[in-house]
């Protein structure tokens, strides 16, 4: 390594040129890269619902409703006006409205009561619209325009393109706020009023690389879009923070400065590479999941992680040097204090830590696995929106309603029609709308001849359009999709599709349920297995992984004991993200003890490492917290701001363990520890070192 090393050292001017012009190169690239927004392009290519919906593409040219308008203090003339002008819409294929079902120019009191509240309720007209997907964005806004912030619309098109728009300017903002941070954090911790800048300008190429090199994947989710960046930012920092700190100890012991960069490299090579292989394995265990966005959010920070190790390893010395003499010239006394009280405090209080940490592994495991959790979209925008607000409002008027599609082979109409009046047998369904039973009745003037053929049967299938008073999730839901499955596969065994948001729902539920285990159990064992290379130790990894494991138990654990709903996906997510980026913190803990234990006692190299490394995993530490808060309290999006909202807890969790119940451990399994690790000698337990101030100091 240190040839290498030195090669990098001694020639920092073509390296700061190849980096900078791969940062502007990511620039440009950076806005080529498409983002998607709707969860369910991302269940797996095989689930029942994709395979619907990909049939019904091919079969049909209109799609499933996606969208419900309503408008307030209309007659039936001015609702009749406002579905014309929703026709005209760019984008709207279809808007269905009472006179699609019933002649409206009869008296209403004349007409089917429950048929009629279904579209027209209280001077309230409610229609059902669908929305082309790569044209909903101005079409929703086009849609806004006509009805005005007073009435309300709601769907999936409609959250879709909501969420476009409203995250993009929340995560500008929520980066803005973290960079302030980190400076402000950089500031305290370093001794330098230039290196934060440093620090920032290495993360910065970094992250600039990686969500430029995102278009090799052409299209990232609207979750690696938001946190990929920030992720990337708060995983990272401490990389650039801990070489800097090794240079510095380093430049005391030579006047070589590329000398010292050399030997602060190779000193700080094993425990970044370490923390950073954690963090990558970690992130890529994501990739297991059959849900796609796994492993689309996987992909990203592992391959961010990867080229910010890559930038500290080569990028980041070359623009040390380049800078240390202004460094150097920019010098203050360090503001925040030694942390040698703390580390007393803690010595003080880590055996009671250990027995509370006991007690709450197995309560935290249980309560981790039973929370109430949301499974699909139609909960991400909370009341406080307007989506939201008008969410609530529209099912206020006219109750919930979804609409699903059930595709069977054409040609039997007589089979086709008992399948009709089985489904409508069901107390959930309000309506059907399908060739058998409008050719029996009078015929919508939109449906008549070949419009009729044309949206109800294709050359293969027959599509019956049912409407359903059902939220798009929940117990009740998936058992109503259960018994329309049931009677589909009693009149058409293995012949049928069945489409809609509910159904695409059930279908994700299934998926991210099942991914939870596998990806887990891969993840723990992935990190264990690096580890175990990395320490040459079999109780060093069971301790630092067990330790990890229960500060996730225990942040995922609250919302059950706070009795709140959570997104199932968020749920998943946080397990491998948290296990991957505060994992690191433990290993610069464990590495700095067993440094400082091989020439003192248990309880100076306890003091000794608190003082030593607070200030360095403050820094990273803090930061996730402060990023992960920042994005759960400033997203309007339901999953990103709960996911934000688990990073700044078990960020926190993962924090307290490593300062409190990790030494204690460390402390009472030294004995277990100093056996099965190849390579290490450790001082007697209870020596103690004169000179251990000045070493803190140096620190």
């Amino acid at each position: 390594m240190q040839s290498f090393y030195r090669k990098i050292v001694n020639h920092p001017r073509n390296i700061l040129t190849v980096f900078i012009l791969a940062a502007l190169c990511g620039a440009v690239t950076q806005g080529m890269v498409a983002v998607n927004y709707d969860m369910n392009d991302y269940l797996p290519p095989d689930s029942d619902s994709t395979q619907a919906l990909e049939l019904l593409g091919e079969e049909f040219e209109g799609g499933i409703p996606n969208a419900r308008v309503m408008v307030r203090n209309v007659s039936i003339a001015e609702a009749l006006t406002y579905k014309e002008r929703f026709r005209t819409v760019d984008g709207v294929t279809d808007v269905t409205w009472l006179d699609d079902v019933a002649d409206v120019h009869t008296p209403l009191s004349m007409l089917d009561a429950d048929e009629v509240e279904t579209y027209y309720c209280d001077g309230c007209a409610l229609f059902t619209l669908t929305i082309e997907d790569d044209r909903r964005l101005q079409a929703v806004d086009d849609l806004r325009a006509i009805i005005g912030d007073e009435n309300a619309m709601t769907g999936a098109a409609v959250s879709t393109a909501v969420a476009t728009t409203s995250t993009v300017n929340e995560i500008r903002m929520i980066t803005v706020f973290a960079v302030l941070f980190v400076l402000l954090v950089l500031l305290l911790s370093t001794n330098s009023w230039i290196e934060p800048l440093v620090v920032l300008c290495s993360l910065g190429v970094a992250i600039m690389i990686n969500n430029g090199s995102n278009l090799i994947f052409g299209e990232i989710s609207f979750v690696s879009n938001a946190a990929g960046s920030i992720l990337q930012l708060a995983v990272s920092l401490d990389y650039s923070v801990f070489l800097i700190h090794r240079f510095e100890e380093c430049k005391q012991e030579t006047d070589n400065e590329r000398e010292a960069m050399v030997r602060a490299l190779c000193m700080s090579t094993g425990s970044i590479l370490s923390s950073g292989l954690t963090s990558v394995i970690g992130f890529l265990a994501l990739c297991l999941m059959r849900f796609q966005i796994g492993p689309d959010l996987g992909l990203v920070l592992a391959k961010g992680v990867a080229i910010s190790l890559i930038t500290v390893f080569v990028f980041s010395p070359a623009l040390i040097l380049s800078t240390h003499r202004l460094m150097e010239r920019t010098r203050h006394r360090y503001l925040l204090p030694s942390f040698r009280t703390l580390g007393r405090v803690v010595y003080r209080l880590m055996i009671s830590a250990v027995l509370v940490f006991l007690m709450l592994i197995y309560p935290a495991n249980r309560a981790s696995g039973s929370n109430e959790y949301y499974y699909g979209s139609a909960h991400i925008f909370g009341p406080v929106t307007q989506l939201g607000a008008d969410t609530a409002e529209i099912e206020a008027t006219f109750g919930k309603s979804d609409t699903y599609v059930l595709m069977v082979p054409r040609g039997d109409v007589v089979r086709e029609r008992a399948l009709s009046e089985e489904l409508q047998a069901l107390p959930e369904v309000t309506s059907i709308l399908s060739y058998v039973d409008v050719a029996s009745t009078t015929i919508p003037t939109q449906f008549a001849g070949e419009d009729t053929l044309k949206l109800l049967m294709s050359e293969h299938y027959s599509r019956l359009v049912l409407s359903v008073n059902a939220d798009f999730e929940g117990p009740a839901t998936f058992k109503l999709i259960d018994r329309i499955r049931e009677v589909a596969e009693k009149w058409y065994p293995g012949q049928w599709k069945l489409a809609g948001e509910g159904v695409s729902t059930e279908d994700l539920m299934g998926t991210v349920t099942a991914d939870m285990g596998k990806v887990n159990f891969l993840a723990i064992a992935a990190v264990f297995v690096v580890l175990l290379l990395s320490m040459k130790s079999v109780s060093l990894p069971v301790i630092l992984v067990l330790a990890i494991e229960t500060a996730i138990w225990i942040n995922m654990s609250l919302p059950y004991f706070f009795d709140r709903t959570i997104f199932y996906i968020a749920y998943l997510i946080i397990s491998s993200i948290q296990l991957g980026a505060t994992v690191d913190y433990a290993i610069l803990f464990t590495d700095r003890y067993l440094e400082h234990r091989q020439t003192m006692g248990k309880r100076d190299a306890i003091v000794n490492t608190i003082s030593a490394v607070t200030a360095s995993i403050m820094t990273s530490g803090m930061t996730l917290t402060v990023v992960g808060f920042l994005l759960g309290y400033l997203s309007t999006h339901g999953l990103l701001s709960q996911l934000g909202m688990f990073l700044g807890k078990g960020t926190l969790c993962s924090l307290a363990i490593v300062f409190f119940v990790l030494p204690g451990l460390l402390y009472l399994l030294d004995g277990l520890i100093r056996r099965p690790t190849l390579g290490l000698k450790l001082a007697p337990a209870k020596k103690r070192v004169d000179s251990e101030d000045k070493a803190v100091q140096k620190e």
